[in-house]
């Protein structure tokens, strides 16, 4: 190996890790997590609390990192046998699983460690956000709805968010945290679609693979219904503004156009309903949620 593939090593790896744990799909709980934390600061004295919402993304990148290299690992034989998964860099060679080990626990120390300096009760509740992540790709393994327990993990988010700003308990968040993990839920129903073949011939248990595509469309409607219906009430519960509502609006529109886009005979479209669309939901209830609270006295 020459001194120029000695250098270039390390962050080929780095590179190779990132795209294992698909870093850019952060997009999607980072923003409610940022509406949790930010009404949080709003309502105790209308500053952005710059310190800990720092700490609140390290938290969420850091816990989502380690539930995605764990899932990885847990899953890497799983993936071998699917021809959509069989490139994924566990099962290339691409990342070693050592280094997936190792990702793992450093992005589980971040997590814990960002969480301590947060406040005590979060590095209390820690492990019980911990847990879903890691049963979660066991979940395919002994029940017919892994996607409820993806649903609970991805709740955790907004919930602890909330408990990093204020160190007390919100039923406010608790409807926020709902809201996330329905709307993840429904959409991994629409995702796991395409696998229905491959779960069916491994053995893998998913509701599109034991109920069928159309039940789980239907399954992932009702979600997103229910989703719409959570963020309302949370809006209700924190006496958001008008800019809060419209980007509700605009968010019921975007599930609305989700479920034109896939149907139970037609899944050509899915990647674009499950990354474009669904990233397009957190980012735009996030900017409407920051413009309202800005427009009501919020300081930046």
């Amino acid at each position: 190996m020459t001194t120029a593939d000695a250098f270039e090593a390390p962050p080929s790896r780095t590179r190779a890790f990132l795209r294992l744990v698909a870093i850019e799909h952060s997009v999607f709980a980072l923003p409610f997590a940022y509406i949790a934390a930010l009404t949080a600061m709003f309502l105790a004295d209308r500053s952005v609390h710059w310190r800990e919402l720092l700490l609140v993304t390290v938290c969420m990148v850091g816990l989502r990192t380690f539930a995605m290299a764990a899932n990885r690992i847990i899953d890497r034989e799983i993936d071998a046998r699917n021809p959509r998964t069989a490139g994924r860099e566990l099962v290339t060679g691409a990342v070693s699983v050592r280094t997936a080990y190792t990702g793992s626990a450093v992005a589980l120390v971040v997590f814990l460690g960002s969480a301590a300096l947060l406040n005590p009760l979060c590095l209390l509740l820690a492990p019980v956000a911990v847990v879903p992540m890691v049963v979660y790709p066991y979940g395919k393994r002994f029940t017919d709805f892994p996607q409820a327990i993806l649903g609970l993990a991805q709740a955790m988010g907004p919930i602890g968010a909330w408990l990093a700003v204020t160190g007390s308990w919100s039923w406010e968040a608790v409807v926020l945290g709902l809201a996330v993990g329905v709307w993840i839920g429904g959409f991994d129903l629409i995702y796991a679609c395409q696998d229905v073949a491959a779960d069916r011939g491994t053995g893998v248990r998913s509701v599109p693979a034991r109920f069928g595509v159309p039940a789980a469309i239907t399954g992932a409607r009702v979600c997103h219904a229910v989703t719409t219906a959570l963020l309302a009430w949370y809006a209700v519960l924190t006496d958001a503004g008008a800019f809060f509502w419209c980007g509700l609006a605009v968010v019921a529109g975007a599930f609305v156009y989700e479920h034109t886009i896939v149907k139970p005979h037609d899944l050509s479209r899915l990647n674009r309903a499950f990354f474009s669309t669904n990233g397009f939901v957190g980012i735009s209830l996030f900017a409407f949620a920051l413009i309202d609270l800005i427009s009501r006295g919020l300081t930046v």
